[in-house]
């Protein structure tokens, strides 16, 4: 009966090669689309999940409450660390702290080697961190353990980083790199590489104590007022401690540590932000420079689920509008002796074969477009497609269409009177219900126009986006990246006098940063010698030709002069507002201090600027 059933699936599929390819071409593509937002989907969701402690694993994470709002920083001040550790010995608690774009040297086999040819500038960064970190979240090794990290000037590379430095791996152990053309370290320990998908790019590890050692060059500022997002604590919580538990216990840790101050009325706080929200929670930065939004997460697999019920649908709606030619052979089956539930079977079985006919079309068009993905999806390697979970996703998928593209059509089918197929007095208007068949054409014409809409919808935001002004120019700049450290500050005159020298070049600037950025460098401070206010000022450092070079616009004075120490700033007109000033003119020669630093004077009022998403209100800012 089986092979009579194939036989006769193979000729309907001969016979009528117009539906066929319609319906297997509708369904390839619907499944390889679902295919390919599935593999974005499940890649994000995958995030650090290869911890063995992923559960377990809590950012420590800093909330600063102020009258204007609240403000998120993913650090915390550098003494919390030992803090947290007396405070809450039960639990383990880890460091990790960042620098970017610095440059490294290979020295070679001795301190005194330096290979011009072997110098790195590393805008992925390299890291900072105690044995406890190791315990916190595990790495294999290949050579060593977290022990080496326990004394200064130590530092570990992954395989992929000893090869780009060493040509081989096994050749690093003991040889010797320069940070940032101020701290030799010696390589006494080599990482296997971790899988790309994750928020922790370790590609350099350095001893903790080295850092420590060299506060000055990466920043570190032992002070309860200093709050850096590139010092990052994180816990290991044992089995039976709950999170919220931690929380609780922060709030009375955050009354005896808490430093800012009182004055102002702002607080600061501290929480646990879990290991599976690092990658997703906007309010934060992480280390990967990465963070993805679970709403559009959502959006994707509801957009995947519109596109496989649309196929269905035009399946369903193509078989029984052919359900007239095939009246009079289910007739003549019925006449046999042939049962409903056989002839439902055969149906459903000829919807298996044209499914399973998509899905390797599918997978072939997958497997064509899956290396483009990279182009719109921030993924960092090549992936498999035969892997258990997608085996499994296509599974249930091919289920789920056979179920709702076969069975309406089955039941149709094998419900024909004999007597009225024989005397072909089936029509199309009989074939089903027409109400059941107008409702499958209006949700796909509806689904159609939703996704129609939003594909306007993104590209008129994607238009907007683009040629938003920003406050600033953008067009003609080039930025270049460089290691902020003495060797580099010492030819800044000389590297800028040549530059300026070359054709098309009209202006250089030196800054932390360019005016829209992923920058949040903000703290607290006082205007006019009054106490503090109640609101943060985002901070910007640049030289006196920023604001020639990205075209800024003064409503007032002008930009402060050149000098080897900061002694004017300018502010923003959002700044002016806040500060309860009408006229950007009676800020002018004022005074203003950061933290607890000394008074500087303010030497002109710039328009505002968008710093960052077009969403964002526009920050009080300090250059």
């Amino acid at each position: 009966m089986i092979k009579n059933y194939v036989k006769i699936a193979l000729r309907n599929i001969t016979a009528h090669k117009a539906f066929s390819i319609i319906n297997i071409a509708g369904l390839a593509i619907g499944i390889a689309s679902c295919l390919l937002l599935f593999t974005v989907v499940k890649y994000e969701l995958s995030y650090d999940r290869f911890q063995p402690n992923y559960h377990r694993i809590y950012h420590v994470v800093t909330q600063n409450n102020f009258s204007d709002g609240i403000t998120y920083n993913s650090g915390v001040p550098v003494p919390t660390l030992v803090a947290l550790r007396n405070d809450f010995p039960q639990i383990t608690s880890g460091v990790l702290m960042a620098n970017y774009g610095s440059q490294v040297t290979v020295l070679g086999s001795s301190t005194s080697q330096n290979a011009p040819d072997k110098k790195f500038i590393e805008n992925s960064g390299f890291f900072f961190a105690d044995p406890q970190f190791w315990k916190v979240f595990h790495y294999d090794w290949l050579v060593g353990d977290p022990s080496v990290l326990k004394d200064p000037n130590n530092t570990v590379l992954t395989q992929k980083q000893a090869e780009k430095y060493f040509g081989n791996w096994k050749n690093a152990i003991g040889r010797y790199l320069k940070l940032a053309n101020t701290a030799t370290v010696k390589v006494a320990g080599i990482l296997k590489d971790p899988p790309l998908n994750s928020d922790f790019p370790l590609l350099i590890v350095t001893s903790y104590e080295t850092v420590k050692a060299n506060a000055a060059t990466f920043n570190y500022v032992n002070d309860w007022h200093n709050t850096n997002s590139n010092f990052e604590v994180f816990m290991l919580l044992p089995e039976n401690v709950s999170s919220h538990e931690i929380d609780r216990q922060l709030l009375s840790f955050n009354k005896k540590y808490n430093k800012v101050v009182k004055s102002s009325g702002n607080t600061t706080s501290n929480f646990l932000q879990p290991l599976s929200e690092v990658h997703f929670d906007k309010r934060f930065s992480n280390f990967g420079n990465q963070v993805t939004s679970k709403a559009t997460l959502w959006t994707l697999s509801l957009i995947g689920l519109f596109i496989i019920v649309m196929a269905c649908i035009n399946f369903v709606n193509l078989s029984t509008a052919q359900a007239v030619g095939r009246s009079k052979e289910i007739g003549i089956r019925k006449v046999l002796g042939g049962f409903r539930w056989q002839l439902f079977g055969q149906i459903i079985g000829e919807t298996t074969g044209l499914v399973f006919i998509a899905l390797l079309l599918a997978l072939g068009i997958t497997s064509v477009c899956l290396p483009f993905i990279k182009n719109i999806a921030l993924i960092h390697e090549s992936l498999n497609l035969f892997n258990p979970q997608t085996i499994v996703f296509l599974i249930a998928l091919s289920a789920a269409i056979i179920l709702l593209a076969g069975t309406y059509p089955a039941i149709v089918l094998s419900g024909f009177t004999p007597a009225l197929a024989l005397k072909n007095k089936i029509s199309s208007a009989s074939v089903g219900g027409i109400s059941v068949r107008r409702s499958l054409v209006v949700l796909q014409f509806a689904i159609s126009q939703i996704l129609i809409i939003g594909t306007i919808v993104a590209v008129t935001q994607m238009s907007f986006i683009k040629n938003a002004d920003l406050g600033f120019n953008q067009d003609a700049v080039l930025v270049l990246n460089a290691n902020a450290d003495s060797a580099f500050h010492s030819h800044e005159e000389a590297f800028k006098q040549k530059a300026l020298q070359l054709p098309g070049v009209q202006s250089l600037s030196f800054n932390s940063d360019v005016p829209s950025s992923d920058n949040n460098w903000s703290t607290n401070f006082a205007y006019d010698h009054r106490p503090d206010e109640k609101f943060q000022v985002s901070l910007k450092f640049a030289d006196n030709d920023y604001f020639q070079t990205f075209g800024l616009q003064f409503l007032a004075g002008k930009s402060f002069e050149k000098s080897d120490t900061a002694k004017e700033v300018v502010i923003n007109e959002t700044m002016v507002k806040q500060l309860g000033v009408k006229h950007p003119e009676e800020t002018i020669g004022k005074e203003i201090r950061l933290g607890g630093g000394t008074w500087k004077t303010i030497a002109g009022v710039f328009k505002d600027f968008k710093t960052s998403s077009l969403r964002d209100a526009i920050k009080p800012i300090m250059i």
